[in-house]
Formats: C-alpha cells, sequence, structure tokens
C-alpha cells in the first residue's frame, strides 16, 4: 500500500494542520516507509510467541484496603474546640 499526496492533504485536514507543498511531500515520504516496514513484520513469523503487554515480568502487588486509626487521632479530636463524637466541627464553608 502506498500513501498518495491525497491521502496526506486528507490526514492534515483530519489533524487540522496546514501543510506546504514540501511539507506534503516530506510527509508522503515518511509515511511510505513507516507503511513498508510494517509489511516486513507482517512477514514475520511469530507462531509460538506468546502475546505479551510488558517485557519485565513484573506484576502489580495490591494491598487489602484498611481504615487504620491513627494513635494521634483521638489527641487531635480531644483537643479540638469543638466537637460532635469523632468529628470536628468548623464553621460553614458557605
Amino acid at each position: 500500500m502506498s500513501i498518495s499526496k491525497k491521502d496526506v492533504e486528507h490526514i492534515a485536514k483530519l489533524a487540522r494542520i496546514e501543510l506546504s507543498e514540501e511539507e506534503i511531500g516530506k510527509f508522503q515520504g515518511n509515511l511510505n516507509k513507516v507503511l513498508g516496514y510494517i509489511e516486513v513484520l507482517k512477514k514475520v513469523n511469530t507462531d509460538g510467541v506468546e502475546p505479551l503487554a510488558q517485557v519485565t515480568g513484573l506484576e502489580n502487588v495490591f494491598r487489602e484496603d484498611e481504615a487504620v486509626a491513627s494513635p494521634l487521632a483521638s489527641d487531635i479530636i480531644d483537643s479540638a474546640p469543638a466537637k460532635s463524637g469523632r468529628f470536628i466541627k468548623v464553621k460553614k464553608v458557605f
């Protein structure tokens, strides 16, 4: 498959960029090289190759989401000038 000048102009219009004639020629050549490389990759034998998303082998390790009370929480609430149960009362913001 080959990219024509008309195709480059259409892509530029979709991307909402203006290209000069020189830039159209440059991008036409670059896009044709990319498509040529993709054609080469299509010919590579990938039978028996396991698909992967990353190559390091690392996995995410998640911990349980647990609420842990701070030892200072009760001291802070006790020293607040106004409180309601385990909450500190503040003035209205609105």
